[in-house]
């Protein structure tokens, strides 16, 4: 069962209800969104029937719901999501472009990345501080000093900072630095990180695992709005199957899929999806016309000597027909550049 609350709720109507689902064994879990509150209910769903919360000062509707993730089902909501990173929406109404280096490898090399993806349009910036490797000997990111270095580029673009975090003991010091918070696929059911980044109080961005059901990708989401936070940012990123001429297997159609059973908003990488340049912007368009509400891309100033994914990377004329497809594809499909309805200025912080 999940309470929608009213914009007008207070702490105090919040914590009434709280109080007496708890007085008849349920437990409440309570997530707070930009524009709304909602409390997702476990327990006697016949013990809450009794309880008039319906009745109850800053309630908006009491929903019983069917879906196993209760909090980021679309059962309850009566439309899809925004997500604001720093003043950048992400959502229904908008497409976003997010554009970055893979890896951080130096302030010069990010930087200068940087630089590429906002004039190509990027009002977001993504950057791996720490790598996840499959092999143990490869680059596995700068730590803290790459986060510092995310820092300074955002002071010198601009650019909110998109980073991911690998451990649950990074959490604070990766918040302290970043404005959203990327929880990888090899991570995604990683539920310690996800409980721990849903109390971090920052957005979130949640790529599907390599080998995750649209199901348990949303689980995982439940996560970490179990934990109070419900902006979270859904990506798909390929899957795992069994053709090997690209490095996953692209699920475009998840983006539907999850945007019928889901009120979070759900963009897509190409770059992870592909491995290949050659693909990022066919990829792209087919995002945009299906509905995507952004894209994520890696993009490297000398691609051939970058210590992670260097042949996914785009740059010079691939990065500038990426430019042209976000720039004249969204409207054909009903959507605004994000930059264009920035709630606040993006300024350093």
């Amino acid at each position: 069962m999940v309470i929608v609350m009213t914009p007008e709720a207070t702490a105090e109507d919040v914590a009434r209800i709280v109080e007496k689902v708890e007085s008849v064994g349920g437990e409440a879990f309570v997530s707070k969104g930009v524009v709304r509150t909602i409390i997702g209910l476990v327990g006697d769903i016949d013990s809450f029937h009794h309880l008039n919360l319906r009745g109850m000062a800053g309630v908006g509707d009491v929903h019983r719901i069917s879906d196993p993730y209760k909090l980021v089902s679309r059962q309850h909501h009566a439309g899809r999501s925004t997500v604001w990173v720093r003043g950048v929406p992400i959502g229904p109404d908008t497409f976003t472009f997010i554009a970055g280096p893979c890896a951080v490898e130096s302030r010069a090399q990010t930087l200068e990345a940087a630089e590429m993806a906002k004039a190509a349009g990027a009002t977001l910036m993504r950057g791996g501080a720490f790598k996840p490797r499959t092999s143990p000997y490869a680059f596995q990111g700068l730590g803290v000093e790459g986060l510092e270095i995310l820092s300074s580029v955002r002071e010198a673009t601009g650019l909110p900072v998109v980073t991911e975090v690998v451990d649950a003991r990074d959490v604070a010091v990766v918040a302290e630095h970043a404005d959203m918070l990327q929880v990888g696929t090899r991570n995604m059911a990683n539920f310690g990180l996800l409980q721990a980044v849903g109390e971090s109080g920052r957005p979130v961005l949640l790529k599907r695992g390599m080998t995750a059901t649209i199901e348990e990708w949303l689980m995982a989401a439940e996560y970490i709005a179990q934990r109070g936070n419900l902006d979270v940012v859904l990506c798909e990123r390929g899957i795992r199957t069994f053709e090997p001429a690209t490095r996953n297997t692209l699920d475009i159609s998840a983006v539907p899929v999850v945007q019928a059973t889901s009120h979070l908003p759900i963009i897509v990488d190409p770059s992870h999806a592909a491995g290949r340049k050659d693909l990022i912007v066919p990829l792209s368009r087919a995002a945009i016309a299906v509905g995507a509400d952004g894209v994520i891309v890696d993009v490297h100033p000398d691609p051939e000597s970058a210590l992670c994914d260097g042949p996914q990377a785009l740059l010079g004329a691939d990065l500038r027909a990426l430019a042209q497809a976000v720039r004249q594809l969204p409207p054909m499909v009903g959507r605004v550049d994000a930059s264009t309805l920035s709630r606040t200025p993006v300024v350093p912080r």
